[in-house]
């Protein structure tokens, strides 16, 4: 008697799905890691972000010759202070978030106050401008009263009106900075191989009278802008004599703290830079020397 045959079994054409959704779900699984490990902590961020961006702070245009001798102090930057000076505008957003205290506010106030009542017929006259608001106060004096054309030397006549000014910010502690400008006129002299030498010795001038009579000479810096931070159009006789002029920068403590800071930052990146090009460029077992320290020292008493 014939043996019965099993009947085949049906073949499952649809397995490979059992492997596909596997490989699928795997690679789910894959997808979720990677993203859950590449997360940003935003709190790190923030911190890395703020430190980068006080370390290389943009500096302005048409740099300034900084006096390192004999002004102690290191050159002070600061925000805009009229909306007139587009250069100056830009520098605001470099001190955003600052925020004066009452008593720094209080103080500008009073040093305001006394400037503009000292100063009332130069003020009258528009040879002395005063602007201020809660972080700076910004004294702006015409070249005309403080120099003779093409001298850094100051005339008798300003002596009086930067004494005055120099006798209302010896009562207060606040930073002072000199800036001087000049118009476009060409100069080469002896004394001076452009504008930039002429308005910084302007500016180191005014800070030696401060000096002399009686402000502390580590609240003093002093820096020279030449011709390349115009407030008005060079090409006419009124333009450059307003571009001829001398502003004294007082800064809040606020303002002060937080320049310091990105300053001393800014200081050792350029620190750790120069040393590491240093030892790149030494030959194999040489000794590598750091920077020479530089002393600074404070003007004279006299």
């Amino acid at each position: 008697m014939a043996r019965k045959k099993k009947p085949e079994e049906h073949v499952n054409h649809e397995r490979w799905l059992v492997s596909y959704a596997d490989f699928i779900t795997l690679l789910f699984a894959f997808f979720v890691v990677m993203y859950s490990i590449s997360s940003v902590n935003e709190g790190k961020y923030r911190v890395l972000s703020d430190s980068i961006s006080s370390a290389f702070n943009p500096s302005e245009a048409g740099l300034p010759i900084k006096l390192n001798n004999p002004l102690k102090p290191p050159i002070i930057s600061r925000a805009a202070m009229s909306s007139t000076d587009s250069s100056n505008t830009q520098n605001l957003s470099a001190y955003g978030g600052v925020e004066a205290s009452r008593e720094d506010k209080i103080n500008l106030r009073k040093i305001a106050s006394r400037i503009s009542k000292g100063l009332e017929e130069l003020i009258d006259d528009k040879l002395v401008k005063l602007k201020k608001n809660d972080l700076w106060i910004e004294i702006e004096i015409k070249s005309s009263i403080l120099f003779s054309s093409g001298k850094a030397s100051l005339q008798a006549k300003a002596r009086p009106v930067l004494r005055d000014i120099a006798k209302v910010l010896s009562d207060f502690d606040n930073q002072i900075q000199v800036e001087g400008f000049t118009d476009n006129v060409p100069i080469d002299t002896d004394n001076f191989q452009s504008n930039w030498e002429l308005s910084a010795a302007r500016a180191a001038n005014v800070v030696h009278l401060f000096s002399r009579a009686g402000i502390n000479p580590s609240r003093l810096s002093a820096v020279g802008y030449g011709e390349f931070k115009p407030i008005a159009d060079n090409n006419t006789a009124k333009g450059r004599q307003a571009n001829r002029r001398v502003k004294i920068i007082v800064l809040s403590d606020a303002i002060a703290r937080r320049t310091s800071r990105s300053e001393q930052l800014e200081k050792t990146v350029a620190a750790k830079r120069k040393i590491k090009n240093a030892q790149s460029a030494a030959p194999v077992n040489a000794p590598i020397k750091g920077p020479a320290p530089i002393h600074l020292l404070p003007p004279a008493r006299q």
